[in-house]
């Protein structure tokens, strides 16, 4: 399987070095036409007949929609969500700040209330990251590291997550700041484990809450962090050069309400390369991310899992929560090209990703296995001064395939 893997992965590679030529040629010819600008979904409905690169006037964009989505481990998504897009004050040299709220309910019987935002200030001088959710949860767990079994663990639990971290400008696009985090899981439901019958089955999460002193039930993260970005993308929503560059050490403590002290290290990277020089839109994006537990205990669904970072979008290929490790890894590469190439409302991506976890109660080592996965995608442009895109895809991993719509880019 996994060389059928690897064969599709590198299929998809060699048809986007392939087509890369061709767009890239089809591409400049067309947009070399002055009226060859960037429209969005909205342009050819409401028939305008001019369309600007950049409002006239800096202000708040909002896009309110109901939300009808699918993922593989929540199902059919049922809700209402707001993508924001805005600059703080009125100098042209500050970024735009973006943020998003969502309520669903799913077929798989889940509630999930999301709040998050990534904010600049005027002049970039500050910049602020929440990441605020309540989960009424249900969700499979396999157990840890990329080398545990097939059997499906399923899990009902609750979950507060209050995120905050706050970073000052000392250089061109560094920034330094402190952050405050919360993780509270409750209402643990293990419905497979059993203590008390013949038959015992002890799960992973119950097992590994015992072995490492937590209670399997309930448990509280809580702890301060400091933190490191170097950011010169020009727009965080839809980015199409620039570096990324996130270090963020997490102190759990348990004079702050954690049931154990712990020490992690998150580390990501993110970059893109233009393709065209009159596209900016065709490029090749690489993100990579690390999350390390360095000293101390991190409770079980406190460890990085697939598909958890800030933006959900990790892991396209498997399920949500497929991957966990104490020490976790993951990378991507993605072709983004416009298929509409005067209009760049429609454009496609061709991706592939591969993850690695660990952990130490069974010797398995970062790397010692590797989870790959491929696909392809379509992007809609939904707000075109913003670069807000609809992403519709479909990833095929080790013996998972997945489809998914999400109104957000995945990186």
């Amino acid at each position: 399987m996994r060389q059928a893997i690897l064969s599709i992965i590198s299929f998809f590679v060699l048809l986007g070095i392939g087509f890369q030529g061709k767009s890239q040629e089809i591409s400049d010819s067309l947009t070399k036409n002055k009226d060859c600008q960037q429209e969005d979904v909205f342009d050819p409905i409401f028939r305008k007949k001019s369309f600007p690169e950049f409002p006239t006037k800096r202000k708040l964009r909002f896009i309110a929609i109901p939300v009808i989505s699918y993922a593989p481990t929540t199902g059919v998504q049922f809700g209402a969500g707001a993508s924001l897009s805005w600059p703080w004050g009125s100098d042209p040299s500050t970024l735009l700040s973006a943020g998003m709220v969502q309520a669903v309910w799913t077929t798989e019987n889940q509630v999930m209330i999301q709040l998050k935002n990534n904010i600049f200030s005027s002049r970039n001088k500050w910049f602020i990251q929440t990441d605020w959710r309540l989960y009424i949860f249900r969700l499979p767990t396999y157990g840890l590291s990329t080398g545990c079994g097939e059997t499906a663990y399923p899990m009902l639990y609750n979950w507060i997550k209050f995120h905050n971290i706050v970073s000052r400008e000392i250089g061109p696009d560094i920034y330094i700041g402190l952050g405050y985090h919360l993780d509270y899981h409750y209402d643990i439901q293990d419905e497979s484990l059993d203590t008390v019958s013949n038959d015992q089955v002890m799960t992973p999460h119950y097992t590994y809450s015992m072995n490492h002193g937590f209670d399997p039930n309930q448990y509280i993260s809580s702890g301060i962090s400091t933190n490191f970005v170097y950011d010169s993308r020009d727009n965080i929503i839809n980015p199409y050069k620039g570096f990324y560059v996130n270090l963020n050490y997490r102190y759990d403590l348990t004079w702050l309400g954690s049931q154990k002290n712990g020490l992690r290290l998150w580390a990501e990277f993110r970059t893109y390369i233009g393709l065209s020089k009159i596209t900016p839109r065709h490029l090749i994006a690489f993100w990579l991310f690390g999350s390390y537990k360095i000293i101390g205990e991190i409770p079980y669904l406190g460890l990085m899992a697939s598909g958890f970072d800030q933006m959900n979008s990790s892991g396209r290929g498997y399920k949500q929560g497929r991957w966990r490790g104490e020490n976790f890894v993951y990378g991507e590469v993605e072709y983004r090209f416009p298929i509409s190439t005067c209009t760049r409302i429609l454009g496609g991506v061709i991706f592939a990703n591969v993850t690695t976890a660990s952990d130490t109660d069974t010797n398995i080592p970062l790397f010692g296995y590797l989870k790959p996965a491929a696909g392809f995608g379509l992007r809609i442009m939904v707000g075109k001064f913003d670069r807000t895109n609809l992403c519709i895809d479909f990833a095929l991993g080790d013996k998972f395939s997945g489809f998914y719509l999400q109104a957000t880019d995945i990186f």
